[in-house]
């Protein structure tokens, strides 16, 4: 790894020389700045939760007991974790599972310095806004910070916990199709998953619940803006980065098969490790962080809004507990409801010949969904019997978490349409290749993918439109803006099942690297394998039935993969709505004044929000670019070095020479995104408020259809393939070869453009608050001179960035 390493180390430090003048600049005006009034998040105290009492105990106490479930929570994780280690597995199959984690490993380390490096912008930030132009104490500045490298932390350790489980899970699941049942093969990735989701949501709120109740209370608003920020930009990272990962290692592994005509995770390609370990990267560790971020974000925009939109300290007090009480019943709501699906699940298909893997996942999403519903209404009532004096809050304010509910549910339900093997719009992309080839099969492709955004667009409109008119309820005699808390809760209420999310979510790259396990593990030619498993295991082993189960549950992984993926764009969306409003507030003192600049009659605002289309667009270029220019590196390499003849499997050496090739363009492209993003948001927060405020909503909205557009009809695509190598059997023929051309068109696609918009968009509003404050603090102390000569000058820095990310990471003749 030490090119991708160093390469980012001399990359990292000509940024940070022009960062450090960049912030000279700002520093020098900074530093003429009297102490001024602290505004916005920098003044978000909260209030005192042991002044309202819940159930006979006061909200201090009754949250205290949250922790306890957290960890519960921890406990169920460690748990089966210790299961899954401890779980029968040939030899041969965990030796290639711990080569997987070891190169993960490898990655992850050298990405947690790089974390490390983008922190550095982040800190120099904070240090500016709250250290020198709010004038707080330096130790105070210091716990900012340390709660932004907790955020970071969380996210980064989550990940690792993610990728640990899953390469012991993918080794325990080749090994237990060899018993030729198919609930075993379906029952461990899922117990993988349920592991990493509870684990996630666990430590998540254990971080929230210290902030709010152990850090005093004019600190903890600060914190938690810091916390949220940190988590943003370690999801960011890993996303893009273990996006463009994934993707070049699965483009150059899987065109193998069309170049020399091997089969599937052929042990003699070296890219197949390389691909196993970015089904981790990208699949696992992707999702772990952007989850973790996900619902953390979503909560301190909620405690935000609160904090701003409502006056009565009691009612603060009665809305923070009651939030903070359904996060703690909706892990109770999904460990009940896996617990239950389980028995379903294994009284009908415990000792079945042949299963419907997608059946037992559809319907734990269900059971969650139910259960969690029903626990809101319930324990609602209990909790907030009366709050503002109106006794029918409750029941209302748990409808518009249901809404969210609900969408967690109907939206993967709407994704599998577009992307399950048994949908016609992938079998539409099956017969259009039969005709008419790759072409043909690409824009059946793209239909499925511009239908979906249709379908889950309404949903989510839908939805969100419930919550509003139930907004109008009562609401708005409690709080400004009372629709914006509304679509808040419908965000919340969307990760209401967050640990079987997750655990669906992770469902997929296990059930991928299960399959490359018993193929990279060459077990079928180890000596007298029949006899030595039917004496040590007692298996009377089918081998082809074996990889037959394999290759049809990686199908319902590739489904189930892919109905994670706008529940979290959904989020990402819905809460940005509610982060969005903080500043809002702040530039309109409590929208009291300038409320007419967010209209289309102001023009700063109109081209705010056609910029915003601008950086999507580019965004999604930048990061596929990246993917095209590694994969292009990886095949020249895997073409100059495969061995087929006399070799029974590459070598260790070739193999991390791919991981490394990987690594070095992840990186590259993740450093030009990173920096293009971070000056675009500095650069157009000083330009004009409410131009920025604009550009949060157009980058919002376009996210959202750019990226379930891009997440569906790379999941058709690469189901597509599926049908065709495990219904059809048609592997090796030209029909093959047309839809593995589509699922690398697809790659990209889904688990690296789509899938990264979730947490840019949360990492640029969260990081806007700050941006846009500091703007603000020195227009009206400074002039607009001084902030448009700095937003100018960012803006030259971004686009110099946005330059980078094509003509710096163009394949050019000779390997770069």
């Amino acid at each position: 790894m030490s090119v991708s390493l160093d390469t980012a180390k001399s990359t990292g430090l000509g940024i940070s020389k022009r960062f450090a003048a960049a912030a000279a600049t700002l520093l020098l005006g900074a530093g003429l700045l009297p102490a001024q009034e602290v505004g916005g998040e920098a003044n978000l105290k909260l209030p005192d939760l042991s002044q309202v009492s819940f159930l006979g105990i006061n909200g201090h106490q009754l949250l205290l007991y949250g922790i306890v479930i957290c960890v519960f929570g921890l406990l169920f994780g460690l748990t089966i974790f210790t299961r899954l280690k401890n779980m029968p597995v040939h030899r041969s199959m965990r030796e290639i599972s711990e080569l997987i984690y070891e190169t993960c490993k490898t990655y992850l380390v050298t990405q947690g310095k790089f974390l490390l490096l983008l922190e550095i912008f982040i800190a120099a930030v904070i240090i500016l806004y709250f250290g020198v132009l709010l004038k707080f104490e330096a130790m105070r500045v210091g716990i900012i910070i340390l709660f932004s490298l907790v955020g970071i932390a969380g996210s980064y350790g989550v990940a690792w916990f993610g990728i640990r489980v899953n390469t012991f899970a993918n080794s325990r699941t080749a090994f237990a199709s060899l018993r030729g049942k198919p609930y075993p093969i379906y029952h461990t990735p899922l117990e993988a998953g349920m592991s990493i989701g509870m684990m996630l949501i666990s430590v998540e709120l254990l971080m929230m619940l210290f902030i709010l109740l152990f850090i005093p209370g004019d600190y903890a608003g600060p914190c938690f803006i810091g916390f949220a920020i940190g988590e943003s930009l370690g999801a960011a990272a890993l996303r893009i980065a273990g996006g463009i990962f994934t993707k070049i290692a699965d483009i150059g592994s899987d065109l193998m098969k069309i170049v020399f005509k091997i089969k599937e995770d052929d042990a003699r390609n070296p890219g197949v490790i390389a691909d196993c370990t970015g089904d981790n990267a990208g699949d696992s560790v992707g999702p772990s962080a952007d989850g973790f971020e996900t619902y953390g974000v979503t909560g301190v925009a909620l405690i935000t809004f609160i904090l701003l939109a409502v006056k009565s300290p009691t009612l603060q007090v009665q809305l923070l507990v009651w939030i903070f009480v359904m996060r703690i019943v909706m892990l109770i709501a999904s460990a009940a409801a896996y617990f239950i699906n389980g028995v379903i699940a294994k009284a009908k298909y415990g000792n079945a010949d042949k299963m419907n893997y997608e059946a037992p996942l559809t319907s734990l999403v269900w059971i969650t969904s139910f259960v969690s519903i029903a626990l809101t209404f319930v324990v609602s009532k209990l909790i907030i019997p009366e709050i503002g004096g109106d006794t029918s809050q409750w029941w209302k304010l748990g409808t518009i978490i249901s809404c969210g509910t609900l969408a967690g549910a109907i939206i993967p339900e709407l994704v599998k349409v577009f992307t399950s093997t048994e949908s016609r719009h992938v079998k539409e992309v099956v017969t259009s290749a039969e005709e008419g080839g790759a072409s043909l099969g690409i824009l059946s492709g793209f239909v499925a993918g511009n239908f979906s955004a249709y379908y889950i667009g309404l949903a989510m409109v839908l939805l969100m439109s419930m919550g509003y008119l139930i907004s109008n309820m009562g609401l708005g005699e409690m709080m400004l803006a009372p629709a914006v808390f509304a679509f808040g809760l419908v965000a919340f209420g969307f990760l209401g099942m967050g640990p079987v999310t997750i655990a669906v979510d992770s469902y997929g790259p296990v059930t991928d690297n299960a399959q490359s396990v018993y193929e990279l593990s060459l077990i079928e030619q180890v000596p007298n394998i029949k006899a030595e498993l039917k004496k040590d295991y007692n298996i009377d082993v089918n081998f082809e039935y074996a990889k037959e189960m394999l290759e049809a549950n990686d199908g319902a992984g590739n489904t189930f993969k892919a109905t994670a993926k706008p529940v979290l764009i959904g989020t990402a969306v819905v809460g940005a709505t509610t982060m969005i409003f903080s500043i809002i507030m702040a530039l309109t003192n409590g929208l009291t004044t300038n409320v007419n600049h967010l209209s289309l009659l102001h023009a700063p605002f109109v081209l705010g929000l056609i910029t915003g289309g601008a950086m999507i667009y580019w965004f999604t270029g930048a990061s596929t670019q990246a993917v095209t220019t590694g994969a292009y590196r990886a095949v020249e390499f895997i073409k100059a070095n495969i061995k087929l003849e006399g070799v029974t499997k590459a070598s260790v050496e070739d193999s991390k020479k791919v991981v490394e090739i990987c690594t070095k363009y992840a990186q590259k492209g993740m450093l030009n995104i990173f920096i293009a993003v971070f000056f675009a948001t500095l650069a157009f927060a000083f330009l004009e408020p409410f131009f920025f405020i604009g550009y949060l909503f157009s980058i919002a909205i376009f996210g959202l259809y750019q990226a379930i557009f891009m997440a569906n009809a790379g999941g058709a695509w690469d189901n597509a393939k599926k049908i065709v190598e495990v219904e059809m059997k048609q592997k090796g023929t030209p029909l093959h070869d047309a839809t593995v051309v589509g699922d690398t068109v697809g790659d990209p696609f889904k688990d690296t453009s789509s899938v990264a918009l979730n947490p840019v968009i949360k990492f640029t509003t969260l990081f806007g608050l700050l941006a846009v404050e500091l703007a603000v603090q020195l227009t009206a102390t400074q002039g607009s001179t001084l902030t448009h000569i700095l937003s100018a000058a960012f803006f030259v820095v971004s686009f110099t960035f946005v330059y980078r990310s094509f003509y710096a990471m163009r394949i050019r003749g000779a390997a770069a």
